[in-house]
């Protein structure tokens, strides 16, 4: 099959704020998939859930016990972004799979019969990045892009230290270090990318890159192997 590149879209992307026009952003993500399209690149774009995951378990958490339950209303939302973005894609003319696949197994075999791939989440207790991770490994990728609206993975969570560093390049241990790899895992804790999924990219040796999803050059730029403004995780 020939090889892919995975991407795990933040569902943070698809609402309109200040600086962040989603008309704008859909019309260079056409753009740039039609670039890729002409240089016969498979993409698969993993998509989170965003504002209607949220909205969807605050609606229901104060009448359902079981956090898998609420997880399947999360799952749900990535679905529905991922349709979304799957539907404006084919409507320009871009090769979408028709379907938005259940698992990583049905997501890898339409990339082969596809050069995108639409999905969301699978299994109650895994993020978007882990899927697109697991995506990356099963689909032979030897990266994983993670474009949401963090700019670089920092070596101290930003929003609580103004001190904290961007990191242009570093490896997946240092990674592990700040993401929490192997540390109790709280919910509702922040981390650039979610520890299960930063442990699979050390256990399989997939590369990964954090930029800004909100600017599409920069995730182009990442796709056709050119420098990029974010950070570039190295497997060494």
């Amino acid at each position: 099959m020939t090889k892919s590149w995975i991407v795990a879209l933040g569902g943070s992307l698809l609402k309109n704020r200040e600086g962040h026009d989603l008309d704008d952003w859909f019309s260079g993500l056409i753009s740039t998939c039609k670039k890729l399209q002409e240089s016969e690149k498979r993409i698969g774009f993993v998509v989170g859930g965003g504002s209607p995951a949220r909205y969807g378990i605050n609606l229901a958490k104060n009448s359902v016990s079981e956090p898998h339950r609420l997880d399947l209303i999360g799952i749900s939302a990535t679905k529905l972004n991922a349709t979304t973005i799957q539907q404006v894609l084919i409507s320009n003319g871009i090769d979408v799979a028709d379907s938005i696949p259940n698992t990583i197994e049905e997501a890898v075999k339409l990339l082969g019969s596809h050069q995108f791939v639409c999905m969301g989440g699978t299994t109650p207790g895994h993020t978007t990045d882990t899927v697109a991770t697991r995506l990356a490994i099963a689909s032979g990728a030897s990266s994983c892009t993670v474009a949401t609206d963090v700019p670089f993975v920092y070596d101290k969570d930003p929003n609580k230290f103004g001190d904290a560093v961007a990191l242009n390049q570093l490896n997946l241990a240092r990674l592990a270090e700040i993401c929490g790899v192997g540390k109790e895992f709280i919910p509702g804790q922040s981390a650039v990318i979610d520890p299960i999924a930063v442990g699979e990219a050390i256990s399989h040796s997939i590369e990964m890159n954090v930029l800004d999803g909100k600017r599409i050059e920069l995730l182009e730029s990442a796709l056709f192997g050119r420098e990029f403004q974010g950070s570039r995780i190295t497997v060494e």
